[in-house]
């Protein structure tokens, strides 16, 4: 089953924007995350459109932050990727006439919806800053972001 990866991907390609001197490529950021440029453009579209990133065209463009980082929650980002599910499993017929599968159903939808919440919950408490004070006490300033991923562990 393949997990969608986007919010871990794009948290990931923020905190090293917040490390950047200046704008970052898409093509940068396509090669350091292993995934093309052009899907690159199409998260960073949401977040761009929510206030939190800005492109600029032509040399030395390229996209960048717009945003502090102690204002933008998980929960912020996860809305702007247009709040991907969040969990794999799920209901094995939604409209079933079945009494047992009814039940089954509605004990699972209730322990879905209590999971997301709490979920959403604790990612409406992370901030980027909160990440990137994380990261940031391993960070070695003079690894790039395209070095970090040419084989320099930064995690």
């Amino acid at each position: 089953m393949n997990r969608d990866s986007r919010l871990s991907g794009i948290l990931h390609v923020l905190l090293h924007m917040a490390q950047a001197p200046g704008p970052v490529t898409s093509e940068v950021l396509g090669q350091a995350m292993s995934t093309n440029p052009a899907v690159i453009r199409r998260i960073m579209a949401g977040l761009r459109k929510a206030g939190y990133v800005r492109s600029g065209k032509g040399h030395g463009g390229g996209w960048t932050l717009s945003c502090a980082l102690e204002d933008v929650t998980l929960l912020d980002i996860y809305k702007a990727l247009g709040e991907p599910t969040l969990l794999a499993i799920g209901l094995r017929n939604d409209d079933s006439r079945c009494l047992v599968e009814q039940s089954v159903n509605a004990a699972l939808s209730a322990s879905f919806a209590e999971a997301e919440a709490l979920l959403l919950a604790r990612f409406g408490e992370v901030t980027l800053a909160d990440l990137n004070k994380t990261f940031a006490s391993g960070y070695d300033g003079r690894i790039g972001l395209l070095a970090a991923h040419a084989g320099h562990e930064h995690h």
